[in-house]
């Protein structure tokens, strides 16, 4: 018999989506109704299966729904998602999802999923563009020459600024950008792609697990729950700084074992395929000439560009993915490419990183078979009703893992926050805890899961590199298994 091979990542999610599928008529449906703010009519929208009621935006309103947050966090924006009402909840009959609802379920997923996915096919031309003019070539061999004897230095510089990102303004979907652009850098350190894509992705995974300004998570999360934002904002600092440094000492063991021996690679059968996927030349001494110099400074400001509207403009894909346009476009003029090549260029580009953008869209059609199948809230409702009168330290673990296990179903940290917040922040009242404790779980618990997570964006980086999902489970696993302990550990001691 012929060795069994591990799926790749579009036949796992397929696999994934079967068994949500399958999941749909075992578990029973049920809804909380749910709560939203006009600004134009400055009313509450109460939505329930039987009707949809209007309220005046009072504090009145919410404490007869029983939600204890302050109005002022929906009038000022602050909540601006509909929000779960506690003890709405209501079993409903089931909603399973049949055959011709899980073949549908990818293509709602990419129609869904359009905003990243064009961004992602949007990068793929402009790295096609880059790697026509040698920009790439005369840059990574430039970087391995200032680099040489502290290749270290890569990891850890790469690792915390991406992790840096994440933690103030939610670095994740938008570092799809940066793989094809720095793997070839890690290669050309020596390193194996490994390594690169471990920097990225961990890099935005513990930055946003462990968020301290992040509006998508933290800020969203602590107003839900009727609470400043900096409150808890010190352990989180705290947990940042631990979780980031294990990370990148784990990164380096691996790396310093792989640099002395590249057979120690995990992927070392992979090694030619993937430098021959990345165009990585042994003996490059491609010039970095003045021209080559203008087209990596506009290739590298449109990164800091989109870093700035993101963080100060409002931005989202579309203005980041017109960035990345205008930015191929630039350097093609600088570059002299003739208009057919641009074209002919761009478009192999973009098709190149195709799988990917597929891979994004079947991961959004796992999550809409939830919601359609209507048993999110059923998860939530049961969790909500367990842990009453725990002692304080196994409440918090008890909590890590519940909100670890509800992002599987629930990947979206904003969505997470505005449905969970209003039915499990008042859990922690029971308990004599503060509320923050459930917004630091409601964090951890999906940071944690996100580094394994089909449904988050691990298939999709991993894809960029070719690499299998199952070679990433034997590199992140004692990883995860050491921060969950140390997670732990800390809310422990913390309450």
């Amino acid at each position: 018999m012929k060795k069994l091979k591990f799926p790749s990542a579009q036949t796992l999610l397929f696999i994934i989506a079967g068994l949500v599928a399958l999941l749909t008529r075992v578990v029973p449906a049920g809804k909380y109704d749910s709560l939203s703010y006009n600004a134009s009519s400055q009313t509450f929208t109460k939505t329930s299966l039987e009707a949809t009621y209007e309220f005046p935006a009072t504090t009145e309103t919410l404490n007869n729904l029983g939600i204890k947050i302050p109005l002022e966090k929906f009038t000022s924006g602050a909540i601006y998602k509909p929000i779960g009402i506690p003890h709405s909840y209501k079993a409903l009959p089931a909603n399973s999802q049949g055959f011709f609802d899980l073949v549908k379920a990818p293509i709602k997923g990419i129609i869904e999923a359009a905003d990243i996915i064009f961004l992602i096919l949007i990068i793929g031309g402009l790295i096609g563009i880059m790697n026509l003019t040698g920009a790439f070539d005369a840059g990574i061999a430039w970087t391995a020459k200032i680099l040489k004897g502290n290749e270290y230095l890569l990891i850890i510089l790469v690792t915390t600024i991406i992790a840096l990102g994440g933690t103030t303004f939610g670095l994740a979907e938008e570092t799809m950008a940066f793989y094809p652009i720095l793997i070839p850098v890690f290669l050309a350190a020596k390193y194996d792609a490994l390594v690169g894509v471990s920097c990225i992705f961990l890099g935005s995974a513990i930055g946003t697990m462990c968020s301290t300004v992040n509006p998508f998570s933290t800020i969203i999360a602590s107003d839900a729950a009727g609470i400043n934002w900096t409150t808890g904002l010190q352990s989180r600092l705290i947990m940042l700084v631990l979780c980031l440094s294990i990370t990148i000492v784990y990164i380096l063991r691996y790396a310093k074992r792989v640099k002395n021996n590249p057979s120690k690679s995990i992927i070392y059968n992979q090694k030619e395929d993937i430098e021959a996927r990345f165009k990585i030349k042994t003996n490059s001494y491609t010039k970095f000439s003045g021209r080559l110099k203008a087209i990596t400074f506009v290739f590298s400001a449109s990164f800091v560009v989109m870093i700035i509207g993101v963080s100060f403009l409002d931005w989202w894909f579309i203005e980041m993915t017109t960035t990345f346009l205008i930015s191929a476009i630039i350097i093609g003029f600088l570059a002299k490419i003739k208009e057919r090549t641009f074209i002919e260029t761009f478009v192999k580009g973009a098709a190149d990183l195709l799988s990917v953008a597929f891979i994004v869209g079947i991961a959004r059609g796992v999550t809409i078979l939830m919601q359609d199948g209507l048993i999110s809230d059923t998860l939530l409702f049961h969790a909500s009703t367990i842990t009453e009168g725990m002692p304080k330290a196994l409440f918090t673990n008890f909590m890590l893992f519940i909100y670890a296990g509800l992002s599987f179903f629930m990947p979206s940290s904003s969505g997470m926050a505005v449905l969970t917040m209003p039915v499990m922040a008042p859990l922690a009242d029971t308990v004599n805890l503060g509320r923050e404790v459930i917004v630091n779980t409601y964090q951890y618990g999906m940071g944690l899961l996100y580094l394994i997570s089909p449904t988050g964006l691990i298939l999709a980086a991993l894809a960029i590199v070719n690499i299998g999902f199952n070679k990433w489970l034997k590199f992140v696993t004692p990883l995860l298994i050491i921060l969950t302990l140390t997670t732990m550990a800390f809310l422990s001691l913390s309450v």
